[in-house]
């Protein structure tokens, strides 16, 4: 087995031995974040090994509910869910649980992170807009990708805007 399909199929099993969102959702504060910081690298570490340096491109299909990674070699869709927008004109984050351009459907991770901000204090979570870093940002979706059990996260640029996103099980198709 190669390298990609081992950790692929390693991050299929930590997603499905781990415990459901709920759960997720009930765990301490410190141990989700670090749980997610985790996951996130582990994650992001796979997803980049699908491509390698060829460079790719992105598209969301919000009414579909997938993203897509398109590269000279391959073609790789998922599910998709909306954390939020981060602005880059005025370092704001606009939570994916009530963004005027994202269908509820498509912000069910960000809601499980609203949630986990609801059980524990943390106004960051529970605040529709908040001034924030980027790295912030970054954090907020990996406590997403964590409570979901999504199988990676993606940020892609968005005119003056960066789009975080989480993402599920992935189809990689070569293309001829």
């Amino acid at each position: 087995m190669g390298f990609l399909s081992a950790t692929l199929a390693g991050i299929a099993l930590l997603t499905a031995a781990a415990p459901d969102a709920r759960q997720r959702v009930a765990e301490p504060t410190e141990l989700v974040f670090g749980r997610a910081e985790s996951e996130i690298a582990l994650k992001t570490g796979a997803f980049r090994a699908i491509f390698g340096d060829e460079p790719f491109d992105w598209s969301v299909d919000l009414d579909a509910g997938t993203i897509v990674f398109s590269s000279a070699t391959k073609r790789v869709t998922a599910p998709v869910q909306v954390i939020g927008t981060y602005s880059l004109a005025d370092g704001t984050f606009l939570w994916g649980w009530d963004h005027p351009s994202v269908p509820e459907a498509r912000g069910a991770d960000a809601r499980l992170a609203r949630d986990f901000g609801q059980r524990n204090d943390l106004p960051l979570f529970t605040t529709r807009k908040v001034t924030c870093t980027e790295e912030q940002a970054w954090r907020f979706t990996a406590v997403a990708l964590y409570l979901s059990g999504a199988q990676g996260a993606y940020r892609g640029p968005a005119g003056k805007a960066l789009v975080f996103m989480t993402f599920g099980e992935m189809t990689i198709t070569p293309i001829a």
